[in-house]
């Protein structure tokens, strides 16, 4: 059997996406409230830089993979139009739940499904634009489910990987003691759980920095790729171009 990490953990490979699912069940009610109350709101500009940066036009095709409680397929849907189409994914059905309630709630109905980001059901070179915000370091595979997204995206089609990253080295120290001395604490007392965001802390060291994610998204199968580091490297945008 082959061995993979959940957050600080060893587990099994095949394990994983069990233990990442039973975080997200847990948070999904709050998800959007410690977002807002962890990064200060600062999420709300990485997300805006982000629809920015994607250039979405009217008509285009966009999958927004673990896209959770929808605030990227919200701000998509406003730029595709009525000839365009945004769907809706992730692999957590209670965090799509959650996303597809809201987005019905401000009149917006878009194409939902639950779907592994490792195992896309769509056609080949389908999407203009394929976005994936906080969710590329929960995954198993991520070689995978990115040369996944390369697949579905049509020659000259766009990722966009939003997600934590690696600090400036100046920020680092109370960066760390923030994340795991504060973020427990605040999960506790807003959310009621304490082990899912110290389980967040952990993913986010876990996860490869830019230069890795770079590597990992060229030898996916990207062209070109570039990345924009955002509040000194808390954040950053990886963008990936299929030639």
């Amino acid at each position: 059997m082959s061995s993979t990490h959940f957050g600080f953990q060893t587990v099994d490979e095949q394990e994983k996406a069990r233990h990442v699912r039973g975080v997200f069940d847990k948070v999904a009610p709050k998800y959007d409230v410690m977002n807002d109350l962890m990064s200060a709101g600062l999420h709300r500009a990485w997300k805006a830089y982000t629809v920015l940066v994607a250039d979405v036009r009217e008509g285009h095709k966009v999958l927004d993979i673990a896209g959770g409680t929808g605030d990227m397929a919200m701000a998509f849907s406003k730029k595709v139009g009525s000839t365009g189409e945004v769907v809706h994914t992730d692999i957590n059905a209670a965090m799509l739940s959650t996303g597809r309630d809201r987005l019905i709630d401000a009149g917006i109905n878009l194409p939902t499904a639950v779907c592994d980001a490792e195992q896309l059901p769509f056609g080949d070179n389908h999407f203009d634009r394929v976005c994936v915000a906080f969710g590329l370091r929960n995954m198993t595979h991520k070689d995978k489910a990115l040369a996944e997204m390369c697949r579905v995206l049509k020659p000259g089609g766009k990722l966009l990987v939003l997600e934590f990253s690696q600090v400036a080295q100046p920020l680092r120290k109370a960066y760390d003691w923030y994340s795991f001395n504060i973020l427990p604490k605040l999960g506790k007392l807003v959310a009621g759980d304490d082990a899912s965001y110290r389980y967040l802390a952990e993913s986010i060291r876990m996860h490869p920095p830019q230069k890795e994610l770079k590597a990992l998204m060229r030898n996916s199968g990207f062209g070109h790729v570039d990345y924009h580091n955002m509040t000194g490297g808390i954040a950053a945008l990886h963008v990936g171009i299929k030639c």
